[in-house]
């Protein structure tokens, strides 16, 4: 067959995909569309055409057809990265100084769908066997399915009324009925995964991670969350100018295309605000996660093994408090889960395979700078437990130096390649290394000097194995020491120390929900719930670790183990847990980079050790062992999701389940905060006036209102309160008195001393959530 002939072929096969693209280029192209139709015309061309066309692709690298389905849509989000950044870099070389409008991307997306549609092959069938879309008439629905999405429609419309209503300030009523939702369809996954294929589960799992990822990520009617904020920021500068320029926001941030390009295009050819492309599209594309670790466990493992492992990944705290605050690592996890995906896959060749991840690891360079990191590292650690392995091996077996024993699946090409681009992208293409160089020099020069040992973030205190807790006490005296530091001896632009010791910053008490009926009646049998609750939170970390232990153990030694490992799953377990050591012993990298996000990532590795450390827990119990270990996940996933809590009292309020808390106090914004910043604007824009403000409480409330002006970020802490500048308090510490900030990786609230302002300042402006002293 002759080239033309093919691409004939090829153009006759896709008439239907061709067909649909070029409409949904003329529904971007002519003004005023209905905006059902561009939302459908935009997500087609971003995501729906090239996942459908990448899908040949993927079949080369994965056997499985839910696999390959979820590898084409990774695939996708990189070439809904690219495509961008190409039309970025061109179009202003031709004298198009806002490439990034709807037009251009449109027209890029349309032409790429094209390109595609010509160079790769379409997936190969056997011979008499229908595509998919034809079988679809000809099958009835696969067993489970009708069920599965009744019960996870259900739960989403309740996880985004339950935020809706809490956002109205109503009760958690139906927020509570969502996790129930969730737990429902969880124990009818466990129930049933056996009988039901992988692509039903799948689905059901990609539903639950859906409404709890919602649950969170729709709080607040404007963007809610640490990481986000800044996120948010840096993707409004992109929006603004119609254009990328890192050189525009010279920070790490900036250089990660997640947040960036990926958002500007959804928001363009959809026709989406972008505070709803942070708050609901990139959280469903994470939601994928869950789904993607089944999958890989699935390649090696029996179905019951598999959803334990999507089941306690869901459970990890950060995936349902912290993920939705984290949108370049959202698009970053989405990547490694399909590397996982092609990483366990048994039956394609190692080189299609190798090239893959390769190619997945590329995108993950351009989404999130500290996971590629973290990657790296890892990717190297296992390969050289491999080649130890190997060489182990050679020398029991008595092999002779010519017999080589088989190589594992990374090699030295793809980490060489991998921490190239890395460098590449951080150095000479974007120039933002400045933070990772910062960060290896402060460990280093903290291990020479001893200070190894120091406290880093509280979060290593959960570790088995390592990690300091520090008590607020502790940290908020360490931070006073530091910000008399921060101040020039006698620096006249500060109030005397003298006068700030006479008004007494302490540590705030921790705010606890009060007990329900359910826990009066335990408190009245003797239990102390708010103890009860926090030691079986402490519990469960430290039982996640056990059975990761014993996973590893008892798949590798023992007889009666719940599936046979493959070598690299043992290899990048190895790394996984070097480097989680390694951020635990190093306070700095612990701070800058977190032991618990750290862990999440890891799961996509050792998850499935997990299920295995449960199931060999209970093998006493003969054929109720899985039940047991069923029984456990679920327990650990209601109690580490905070509904037992919940449904006790005595607990800290949750963002997704309470209008209270940590989370809620600091990084919920208020509509009289974002009043009082209009107000405040007008008459700093010019003078160039200094506005002190609680940092991470009021950071978007400023940034929201001027993006590109960095003058509201100098904590408010009374030593570092100057005498000529802007005091801004945002609702918290108005109604409560408290104020937080981040210091040595940790949050630390404490009371704020109002009456030092009385002495110090006037107050300018007042209003039932913000006031404003000069």
């Amino acid at each position: 067959m002759t080239t033309v002939t093919a691409l004939t072929a090829r153009t006759t096969d896709r008439r239907g995909l061709i067909g649909a693209t070029l409409l949904a280029g003329a529904v971007e192209l002519v003004p005023h569309a209905p905006a059902p139709l561009l939302v459908l015309a935009g997500f087609w061309l971003l995501l729906g055409a090239p996942a459908v066309l990448w899908y040949g692709v993927a079949s080369r690298a994965v056997s499985s057809r839910d696999g390959r389905v979820m590898l084409s849509v990774g695939l996708a989000v990189i070439t809904a990265v690219v495509v961008p950044l190409v039309v970025n870099t061109v179009l202003p070389l031709v004298g198009d100084d806002r490439p990034l409008t709807r037009a251009p991307l449109a027209i890029a997306s349309v032409l790429t769908v094209l390109l595609l549609a010509q160079v790769i092959r379409p997936p190969e069938r056997p011979a008499g066997e229908p595509s998919w879309w034809a079988g679809l008439r000809d099958r009835s629905l696969p067993p489970g399915l009708a069920p599965v999405t009744a019960l996870g429609g259900v739960t989403l419309v309740l996880a985004v009324a339950g935020a809706i209503r809490l956002n109205n300030g109503l009760g958690a009523a139906v927020a509570v009925a969502a996790f129930a939702g969730v737990t429902a369809l969880l124990v009818l996954l466990l129930v049933r995964c056996r009988r039901w294929s992988a692509g039903v589960v799948e689905t059901g799992l990609f539903l639950a991670a859906g409404a709890l990822l919602l649950m969170t990520s729709l709080r607040g009617w404007f963007i809610t969350g640490h990481d986000i904020q800044r996120e948010y920021e840096v993707f409004r500068i992109t929006d603004a100018a119609d254009r990328w320029n890192v050189s525009a926001f010279q920070d790490p941030y900036n250089a990660c295309l997640s947040i960036t390009l990926l958002p500007a295009s959804v928001a363009e050819l959809t026709g989406l605000t972008g505070l709803y492309v942070f708050k609901a599209v990139l959280p469903l594309l994470f939601a994928m996660a869950p789904a993607l670790v089944h999958r890989s466990v699935r390649n090696v493992a029996p179905p019951l093994v598999a959803v334990l492992s999507a089941v306690y990944f869901m459970a990890f705290p950060t995936f349902f408090t912290d993920m939705t605050f984290l949108a370049r690592q959202e698009i970053a996890y989405l990547l490694i889960g399909c590397a996982l995906v092609v990483i366990t896959e048994r039956d394609r060749p190692l080189r299609a395979r190798r090239i893959m991840v390769t190619v997945l690891v590329l995108g993950i360079v351009l989404a999130h700078y500290s996971t590629t990191y973290v990657l790296v590292l890892t990717l190297g650690i296992a390969l050289l437990t491999d080649v130890v392995w190997r060489q182990a091996t050679r020398l029991r077996r008595g092999a002779a130096p010519r017999d080589r024993a088989a190589r594992g699946f990374v090699t030295w090409w793809m980490v060489a390649a991998m921490a190239a681009a890395a460098f590449v992208w951080a150095g000479p293409a974007t120039h933002t290394s400045g933070q990772v160089q910062s960060t290896v020099g402060t460990a280093v020069s903290d291990l020479v000097s001893g200070k190894a040992a120091e406290a880093g973030s509280s979060d290593t205190s959960y570790s088995l194995f390592g990690g300091t807790s520090v008590t607020p006490e502790q940290r908020l005296a360490d931070y006073r020491a530091h910000t008399e530091e921060m101040r020039a001896p006698g620096d006249p632009a500060y109030n005397s120390l003298g006068l700030v010791d006479a008004y007494p910053t302490p540590a705030a008490e921790r705010e606890i929900t009060p007990l329900t009926p359910l826990g009066r009646q335990l408190d009245d049998l003797g239990v102390d719930v708010p103890e009860a609750n926090d030691t079986a939170r402490t519990a469960a970390a430290v039982l996640i670790q056990v059975l990761l232990l014993a996973g590893v153990a008892s798949t590798v030694l023992s007889r009666r183990r719940a599936f046979r490992p493959t070598r690299d799953q043992l290899t990048l377990t190895a790394g996984t847990l070097v480097v989680l050591g390694v951020l635990t012993v190093l306070p700095q990298l612990s701070v800058d980079y977190g032991v618990l996000r750290a862990f999440q990532q890891g799961l996509f590795v050792f998850a499935p050790f997990v299920a295995a450390g449960s199931l060999w827990l209970f093998r006493w119990a003969g054929r109720r062992s899985a039940p047991i270990a069923c029984a456990l996940a679920v327990l650990l996933f209601l109690n580490l999701t905070g509904v037992v809590p919940k449904l006790l009292g005595g607990a800290p309020p949750q963002l997704n389940l309470d209008n209270a808390g940590e989370y809620y106090d600091i990084y919920y914004v208020h509509p009289e905060e974002r009043a009082a910043i209009e107000w405040l604007y007008p008459r700093t824009a010019d003078s160039g006036d200094t506005v002190q403000s609680e940092v991470h409480t009021d950071r978007y409330a400023f940034r929201e209102t001027t993006p590109t002006v960095d003058r509201a970020l100098d904590d408010f802490y009374p030593p570092l309160v100057r005498k000529d500048a802007y005091v801004f308090l945002g609702s918290t510490t108005v109604r409560k008195g408290e104020a937080t900030t981040f210091y040595r990786g940790d949050l630390i609230t404490y009371r704020y001393p109002v009456p030092f302002l009385d002495t110090t300042k006037n107050k300018v402006y007042s209003s039932e959530g913000s006031e404003i002293w000069k």
